[in-house]
């Protein structure tokens, strides 16, 4: 969840790049933020807050920093990354957990090391400390404490000589290479560096990367033996991380949405056919995310079970300790992901490919964890989402879920032209100016709410949920998804005049359903706001969307997000960056 960078060369102020490159990395955990550079000894400058501009740092041509989403210990300078050892020969920033460090910590100051920051990475930097005093060459200190660490940790480590080591196991870590390798690059993600590489190496954990006297290398944490890693094209160089004319990149991601759908499109139809036939010999199908995510995989079950005739399952990443036993070799798991490095997730998929299940992945991160322990790696190709909310990745994912399920359907040619389809409604939907201006007056309206009900089903039913996500995430205000099934079984007792409700429906079998609903909240006083094709008398406030039969719940998200959007914006919150969240979410 926090954000690691670093670099070595000659053409760049070591400052600079790894300013920019922490600005790229924000997204990761913008609490605090520090960098430390070499030149006579190291120098670190810190500070709290969303990364800005360049501290006042010499000039040099090897540093490292990172921008923190804080796990142990408050938003403070003093406990933000790098953190220095005693003797201030090295810095060490850190991304993940040490499970551990309490147990460590006490038996370093048992030994006399003393801590100033409330830290768990601080133990790691006196444990290297510990390695060091018996006179390992940094590379062996490093790996020798890193190999007592216990839970998902990368860390990276920059010498006063300038030497740079940096090891990972389930927090992601990626090197970037430049012309002649010139520059050398290190990061969470390969977005960070793009437009300055040439080629690039995903490490695999347990790996740990050294750069030494100008040369790059390879090891395996556990033998300590070289391994020969496999360098990449990069692919990327071109792909810009700007917000364009748009106020902010939420807002421009959403209006992305077309584009993730026709990009969905053209993956190969052998690898849908392919993936397709899997899951019908499957005997278990698990569809698994966290957060947004979850809410995909709950949709792309749902289309697996409507349009495959398959009883696909919807997990939770935090929440399926209890399915771990049941997993077989026989089992498929399906996992979408904007990062792939998702850490509750990665949990369960490690240990179904250790039980011989079959691992299918949806992800937009190149060189992601989930990528690499999949059977069928699908790729988004959406180019980088920097809100921190996701949007156009949700919209990737369901419809990616949708043409999964029309391949084993046998119809997957139909369900392409009905997404291009999509994809056309959508766009007008956005350049429809009115429209998105009425989108703006409702969410004005439901920005002065306390409480906010959203009702769906079917369809719609993870569709709602989306929608409470961003409202949740973006506006900071209580926010409940309902089955309109389930309404009068607990919920209706909270309907009463100036309470918001949010319903969306669709000309589909539970149409009439969710109406029943409308009308029950209604009837009690609530303000309701109608997504739908046509309007209904209990709408107290209409919001029209398109007819697009099997699509349409892929358009009801549009509206949804662009409401929390607004809603963002009319409460002046920070859109892009939500408090107390980050996107890629490493940690248990």
């Amino acid at each position: 969840m926090c954000g690691i960078f670093g670099y070595t060369g000659v053409k760049r102020d070591a400052a600079d790049a790894v300013l920019e490159g922490l600005q790229r990395l924000d997204y990761r955990g913008y609490d605090s933020w520090g960098i430390g550079v070499v030149h006579d000894g190291l120098h670190v400058g810190k500070k709290v807050g969303i990364v800005g501009k360049t501290q006042s740092l010499p000039k040099s041509s090897v540093g490292i920093g990172h921008t923190r989403w804080a796990t142990h210990g408050a938003v403070t300078e003093i406990n933000a990354h790098p953190h220095f050892s005693s003797d201030k020969s090295f810095i060490l920033a850190h991304n993940g957990i040490a499970e551990n460090a309490d147990v460590l910590k006490s038996a370093l100051i048992k030994e006399g090391y003393s801590f100033i920051t409330e830290t768990d990475t601080e133990s790691i930097v006196r444990l290297v400390e510990k390695k060091l005093s018996k006179r390992l060459p940094l590379k062996d200190a490093v790996r020798a404490a890193f190999k007592e660490l216990t839970g998902r940790n990368t860390i990276i480590v920059l010498a006063k000589n300038g030497d740079i080591v940096a090891a990972r196991n389930g927090s992601p870590l990626v090197v970037g290479f430049g012309a002649r390798d010139a520059e050398v690059y290190f990061s969470s993600d390969i977005f960070s560096f793009a437009p300055h590489v040439k080629e690039t190496l995903v490490l695999d954990n347990g790996q740990m990367a050294v750069y030494q006297a100008g040369a790059f290398a390879v090891y395996d944490i556990a033998s300590g033996k070289a391994v020969r890693a496999k360098r990449e094209k990069n692919l990327l160089k071109d792909v810009a991380v700007d917000k364009g004319s748009y106020p902010h990149f939420m807002l421009k991601e959403i209006h992305e949405a077309p584009f993730v759908l026709r990009q969905v499109t053209h993956e190969s139809e052998n690898k849908y056919r392919e993936l397709a036939r899997a899951i019908k010999k499957a005997r278990a199908v698990y569809c698994i995310g966290s957060g947004t995510a979850g809410a995909a995989a709950a949709q792309i079950a749902y289309y697996l079970r409507v349009y495959g005739g398959i009883p696909a399952i919807s997990l939770i990443g935090a929440e399926a300790s209890d399915y771990r036993d049941l997993i077989g070799p026989k089992d498929l798991l399906i996992a979408p992901s904007q990062s792939g490095e998702t850490a509750d997730v990665l949990e369960v998929l490690e240990i179904a490919k250790q039980r011989g299940a079959k691992i299918a992945s949806f992800v937009n991160m190149p060189g992601s964890m989930m990528t690499r322990l999949s059977d069928y790696a699908f790729m988004a190709h959406a180019g980088p989402e920097i809100c921190v909310m996701s949007t156009k990745i949700f919209v990737s994912q369901i419809a990616w879920g949708y043409l999964l399920a029309k391949a084993v359907e046998g119809t997957l040619p139909a369900g392409k032209r009905n997404l291009k389809q999509t994809a056309l409604t959508i766009e007008k939907m956005l350049r429809d100016k009115k429209y998105v201006s009425l989108i703006e007056d409702h969410a004005k309206r439901l920005s002065k709410s306390k409480d906010i009900f959203l009702l769906g089903k079917g369809q719609n039913l993870q569709i709602i949920k989306e929608g409470m996500v961003k409202m949740i995430e973006g506006a900071y205000v209580h926010a409940h998804a309902i089955a309109a099934g389930d309404l009068k079984h607990y919920a209706i007792t909270l309907m009463e005049p100036g309470v918001s409700v949010i319903a969306t429906i669709s000309n589909d079998t539970v149409k009439n359903d969710t109406l029943n609903a409308v009308h029950e909240v209604h009837a009690r006083g609530a303000s309701v706001f109608g997504i739908a094709p046509e309007p209904e008398k209990s709408f107290s406030h209409y919001l029209p969307v398109p007819d697009s039969g099997e699509t349409t719940a892929i358009v009801n998200v549009i509206p949804l997000q662009l409401l929390a959007y607004f809603m963002a914006v009319t409460l002046k919150h920070n859109v892009d960056k939500p408090r107390n969240i980050a996107k890629s979410v490493t940690v248990r």
